[in-house]
Formats: structure tokens, sequence, C-alpha cells
């Protein structure tokens, strides 16, 4: 059973610093601070019909020859990377687990980028623990985004499972690369985790591969496409479905092999 503390607020004021210090600062891209959301801004729970609509009108407005379907895949993954980086981070590095009911996001023009962390009751356990903590608060909280993209625009549940699945899986990649002292081996078996815990198994795995000197590192066998081939510069990604097994195994190798420096 995980355990929730609720800290002095001095304390949990320095839990959430030091949680959004620590994404900044593996990630290098990720724009956070404590407190509660502004105006406008995506909050779980909340009415985002309006923020939601400007964000599908940019998208259309940026992208007209996309297609609707794009357009629901765009929606849902810009609001689940920065939640599903953050469970990640919490799980594995910070080791504590916050309430991510409390994270509002900002849209910036096409993207969902930045973010705001209300201060307050944070989860510590076991990985273990953390990872079915995540999962816990992750359901609502999809279930209630992939309604609120389907008023807007088709958004069919199977697809937005494949793509949620995608994302951890790149995310379990990541950690790899990001804390080596965590053999692929465990890195496999939080990933199995994950899948388990949000009710994602068989929708995409790991694939271990072997590295210049014999290192086993890790790319992923993806379910769905992201559809970002449909915008410029029409390509498909690393590690796309829709192309041959030997070349999507080998793009992401060579990915995998560069991390390494």
């Amino acid at each position: 059973m995980a355990r929730s503390f609720l800290f002095a607020q001095d304390s949990a004021d320095a839990a959430t610093t030091r949680l959004i210090a620590t994404a900044a600062q593996l990630t290098g891209f990720m724009k956070g601070e404590p407190g509660p959301a502004r105006p406008g801004w995506y909050v779980p729970g909340a009415d985002n019909s309006i923020l939601l609509a400007e964000l599908h009108a940019a998208l259309v407005a940026a992208y007209p020859q996309a297609g609707p379907a794009f357009y629901a895949v765009r929606l849902w993954t810009n609001l689940l990377w920065q939640p599903a980086y953050l469970a990640v981070i919490s799980a594995h590095v910070h080791g504590a687990m916050p309430d991510l009911a409390r994270l509002s996001q900002q849209r910036r023009g096409i993207f969902i980028d930045g973010y705001r962390l209300t201060p307050g009751a944070q989860t510590a356990d076991t990985v273990e623990e953390l990872i079915a903590e995540a999962a816990r608060q992750f359901k609502p909280m999809t279930a209630t985004l992939f309604d609120e993209v389907n008023a807007l625009v088709k958004l069919k549940p199977l697809p937005s499972r494949r793509l949620l699945a995608g994302r951890m899986l790149s995310l379990m990649v990541w950690l790899s690369q990001r804390r080596r002292d965590i053999p692929a081996e465990t890195i496999e078996a939080y990933s199995e985790l994950w899948m388990e815990a949000l009710g994602l198994s068989g929708q995409g795995t790991l694939e271990p591969i072997a590295g210049p000197k014999g290192q086993r590192l890790l790319i992923i066998k993806r379910r769905d496409c992201c559809l970002d081939d449909r915008i410029p510069p029409g390509t498909l990604c690393a590690s796309c479905p829709k192309q041959d097994n030997a070349v999507r195994v080998a793009r992401q190798t060579a990915n995998a092999v560069a991390e390494l420096g």
C-alpha cells in the first residue's frame, strides 16, 4: 500500500520546487513553476473547452491539409506529454509522486508547453508502488481528456491507448539513457509494470538490442502511428510502425548508440 505524506507547507513547497528543478535539469526543456493555474490554462477536471478549441483551431490553421485524425492525435499527445514525464521522473528519480490533478498546463501556439504544480501532498514509496500510484491518477485524467478531445474531433479508443503506450515506452528508453546505473533488464521490468498498471499491456513493448561493446540497449516497438508524416517534412519518426521493421530497428539503434556519447 502506497503511503501518502502531507508535508508541512514549507516541506511541500521544497519538495515541489525540487521536483520541478529535477525535471528541468534532466530534460533540458520542461518549463515548470510552483503554484496554481493561471487563467486560460488546462486544469484536470475543469472546463477546458476554450483552451482545447483554441488549440484545435491553431492546429487547423498551421496544418490545413493534415486532417481531423491528425488534429485529434495532436490534441491528445500535447496534453499527455508533460504529466507523463513528471510521473516517470517522480517515480524513478524524485522518489515521491505529487497529486497530478494539481498540474496545470499552458498553451503556446500549436503546443502545450509549460506547467505549474500546486504544492501539496506527495506519495513516498518504492518505485513499484509509485508506478501504481501514478497509474491510479492517470486513468481518470486520461478518461476525461479522451472525452474532451472527442467533443471537438473523433479520437478512437484503441489509437489513444496505443499512443499513450508509445509515450510511456519512449520514456522508459529515455530513463535508461539518463539513469545508466539502472540495468536495462530492470528498466524492462519497470516498463512492464507501467503497461500493466495503465491497462496498456500488449499495446507496445521495449526491445533489447546489442550496443557496440555488447551493452544491452533498449528501443521501442510501437503499435500505432503519431501521424507526423502528414505534416512537413512528411517523414516517419524513427520508431514508426509504418516503416519496414529492419529500418525501424536500424534507425532506433543508431539513435541509441549516439546517446552513449
